[in-house]
């Protein structure tokens, strides 16, 4: 499994696109983009956990806060998304040897396990606390969830961007 794995990191650094963006500018406004559209995603989703906390927003109700926010919260994924590939098929074996790479990608991964469990599980019956000012302890939860794990993925990535 690991001979393919280094197989496939070793021809995605072979890549023409992959060599343009690692010998020019392109690496640096690629990184750039990837730490905004990041702070982008943190922010929209720090508004979401601070309403499912009970700390902040809740004279308004939980499902206006995530309808207004969560298209931008996408849009910045998907910028983030494009740029972090951008870089990493530069380096692919160097960031796949990395730790705070590998705890960036588990934690990104928790994060999505824990956004689906909100909107498939925890937000069922959303009607009977969305305008409370108190959400239930399984919003509150994912809420606190969410927020550490954010933590956890901004800290790992740029713990990524001293070590490279």
């Amino acid at each position: 499994w690991s001979d393919v794995l280094a197989n496939l990191w070793a021809w995605l650094e072979a890549l023409p696109l992959a060599e343009q963006i690692g010998a020019t500018w392109w690496f640096p406004l690629l990184e750039s983009f990837h730490v905004l559209s990041s702070t982008f995603i943190v922010g929209s989703i720090l508004m979401v956990d601070l309403r499912l906390l009970n700390l902040a927003g809740t004279k308004y109700p939980v499902t206006r806060i995530i309808r207004e926010v969560i298209p931008w919260t996408y849009a910045a994924s998907a910028v983030s998304v494009l740029t972090g590939i951008g870089m990493f098929i530069t380096r692919a074996s160097r960031y796949a040897e990395i730790q705070a790479f590998q705890i960036k990608m588990a934690l990104l991964v928790l994060a999505a396990v824990n956004m689906a469990v909100f909107h498939l599980v925890s937000s069922r019956g959303i009607a009977s606390w969305d305008t409370a000012s108190s959400t239930t302890s399984a919003a509150r939860f994912a809420g606190a969830c969410s927020l550490l794990l954010w933590i956890g993925i901004m800290l790992s990535g740029r713990w990524v961007g001293h070590v490279l």
